[in-house]
């Protein structure tokens, strides 16, 4: 149990460290329905990782990944496509990062948090935890990791549980910090949200970068 758990750990921190639902998240708690929306966004983004994680552990494990020699050649052939894919992933958003200088530019359905409902708040970061590609091979990952260990149900549930914590953690503590001090957490919100705004790509980045050679790496030992 303790490897898989060491399994999971990066792959929910790059679940985690996903700076435009953070930014969209504080965007949110800086507008006139931050309460709501925020809630409704994070509702939305718990729902997103927890119910992708579930699917696809569900689906791994009926295939059978799991075998009593080790992972099997398909689950290692998977993690050396999800690295490959993430490595791809971590070079094209590094040559896309913003000139020196230039400007930001961040979504334009950002522009309309303003207007977001709790409800579209909610889909919003369904949305973006479940479907995001980045986050997508990230859950994939993790679900071939617990597949792969052939654990019991409880410590399937708990495998599940660990990773959503961490994966949601960085949307649920601003939520949480602002519910709990309004007029303390907006300076800072507004200074993580300036910061995120100009560090994000690198950020990314390195992390899928570091992520994708992890997974390359165990799926070549698994195949060996």
């Amino acid at each position: 149990m303790n490897q898989v758990i060491g399994d999971l750990l990066p792959l929910a921190v790059g679940v985690a460290i996903s700076p435009v639902p953070i930014i969209a998240v504080i965007l949110m708690l800086l507008s006139p329905r931050a309460g709501g929306t925020s809630v409704g966004f994070l509702v939305g983004w718990v729902a997103g990782v927890v119910l992708g994680m579930t699917i696809l552990l569900l689906v791994a494990e009926a295939v059978g990944f799991d075998t009593s020699e080790g992972p099997s050649a398909t689950s290692s052939w998977i993690k050396v496509v999800l690295g490959v894919l993430l490595l791809l992933l971590g070079v094209r958003q590094w040559r896309s990062r913003p000139k020196k200088g230039a400007p930001v530019v961040l979504p334009k359905w950002m522009a309309a948090i303003d207007h977001v409902t709790p409800v579209k708040a909610a889909g919003l970061g369904l949305l973006l935890s479940s479907v995001n590609p980045k986050n997508l091979l990230m859950i994939v990952g993790a679900a071939t990791a617990v597949a792969d260990a052939g654990l019991s149900t409880a410590d399937d549930v708990v495998a599940v549980a660990v990773f959503s914590v961490i994966a949601c953690s960085t949307v649920a503590v601003p939520v949480i910090a602002y519910l709990a001090a309004r007029e303390r957490m907006a300076p800072v919100l507004d200074e993580l949200k300036e910061w995120l705004e100009a560090n994000n790509v690198a950020v990314m980045s390195v992390l899928l970068l570091v992520i994708g050679v992890s997974l390359l790496g165990k799926g070549i030992a698994g195949l060996g």
